[in-house]
């Protein structure tokens, strides 16, 4: 923590609360390098034993995860009743199911990509690091739509 952290009201999240915050999102946003830049994807997901686990087709984002470079998962939301926002972060590789008996639990497992298509591709994210925090919303940012409501046009 540093000194901003403080004047700025963030709390840095432990490690339970970084989990916790991965297992309340539907949605999250996957962070690899593709010829040397980097690609964000947007993905459904679950936590599985201290990893996250999601179903892709062949295409970019699996290249991406099979390149070997380290990757990042992302996920944010903003919590009304306090009006704080929140992220939590893992740092880390991808492995790909290798074997039948990993591929059958793989398959167990309740994902359910957002577009149709063969998704057979089931790649867990093994962290090295898991990082968090939960700040303020400032009220004049609350004002906008989408952070906490909708726009209502009529």
């Amino acid at each position: 923590m540093d000194a901003n952290d403080e004047v700025h009201s963030i709390e840095h999240l432990s490690t339970r609360e970084c989990w916790d915050a991965l297992r309340s999102a539907d949605i999250g946003r996957l962070a690899v390098i593709i010829d040397d830049h980097p690609e964000i994807f947007p993905l459904t997901y679950v936590v599985d034993h201290g990893t996250v686990v999601f179903r892709s087709a062949e295409g970019s984002k699996l290249d991406g995860v099979r390149s070997g470079y380290p990757l990042a998962f992302e996920v944010d939301g903003y919590d009304r009743s306090t009006s704080k926002a929140w992220s939590a972060v893992i740092k880390g590789t991808a492995e790909k199911h290798q074997d039948i008996d990993e591929a059958a639990a793989g398959a167990m497992l309740p994902l359910f990509p957002w577009q149709p298509g063969e998704k057979n591709h089931f790649v867990r994210i093994v962290p090295d690091q898991i990082s968090g925090r939960r700040f303020p919303v400032q009220p004049s940012a609350r004002r906008r739509p989408g952070i906490g409501e909708e726009l209502d046009i009529e």
